[in-house]
């Protein structure tokens, strides 16, 4: 189903930060009340400790189902976890929830199993659930990037356009919400990130010319970089 597995993108990073956590989940519960009975879902998980946080939040009596293809081994606990692709999850699942969520993930798809996924998604909520699907806003990219991984993100951004507007074709009634945190990352460490291909611009990238961008990013940039990680947040209600 997924044309390429990012292992990396919320490693020891501020995507696995108390801080972008806490801010994001403020953010979740905004938009849709939970309570302690809720029922959620995560699709592309990665470490789940975005729900695994939500989950303590709110004292979840159910567990979080989390499903990626990478089992990692630092996983949260706090999670029921499932070792498979969303449309594989969908053709057993009987469950309903109030919340699924997709993060960051929905561009690895082609646009026909974007299509199912849609369907099964909106066919797996409860009456008043809600889809929340988050890419990065192509319009307001601030990612520090070297010239190559630039000239991917480009095209990245252009098929994400695409995407959000499939998605608004799909469901008319969809609603656009923006959410944005303020990074504060070493280059040393925003480099090591980049030597693990933290962001799926970067997988077929090859050793060469991963180096040449680091080369380029230690030039380019400041010891300390400052930046916003800027998201767009499509919002699908079931009524």
């Amino acid at each position: 189903m997924v044309s390429a597995v990012i292992k990396n993108w919320d490693k020891d990073n501020w995507l696995s930060s108390k801080s972008y956590i806490l801010k994001l989940n403020i953010f979740l519960t905004n938009i849709i009340k939970l309570d302690s009975s809720s029922k959620i879902l995560d699709i592309g998980c990665g470490r789940a400790k975005i729900v695994g946080s939500l989950s303590s939040k709110l004292n979840l009596r159910n567990k979080p189902i989390g499903i990626d293809l990478v089992n990692h081994k630092d996983k949260d606990k706090r999670i029921d976890f499932k070792k498979t692709d969303a449309i594989s999850f969908f053709l057993t699942n009987k469950k309903k929830f109030d919340l699924i969520l997709i993060k960051q993930t929905i561009h690895l798809l082609k646009m026909s199993e974007i299509k199912r996924l849609l369907i099964d998604m909106k066919k797996s909520l409860k009456p008043k659930g809600k889809i929340l699907i988050f890419t990065l806003d192509p319009d307001a990219n601030e990612i520090p990037n070297f010239k190559l991984m630039r000239l991917e993100l480009s095209k990245s951004f252009k098929r994400d356009k695409k995407i959000l507007k499939f998605i608004t074709k799909f469901y008319p009634k969809r609603i656009i919400k923006y959410f944005s945190y303020k990074v504060k990352i070493s280059k040393k460490k925003y480099i090591d990130m980049i030597l693990r291909k933290f962001i799926s611009t970067l997988l077929n990238f090859d050793k060469k010319q991963i180096t040449k961008g680091i080369k380029e990013i230690n030039l380019k940039y400041k010891k300390n970089l400052k930046f916003n990680d800027k998201l767009v947040c499509i919002i699908i209600k079931n009524n």
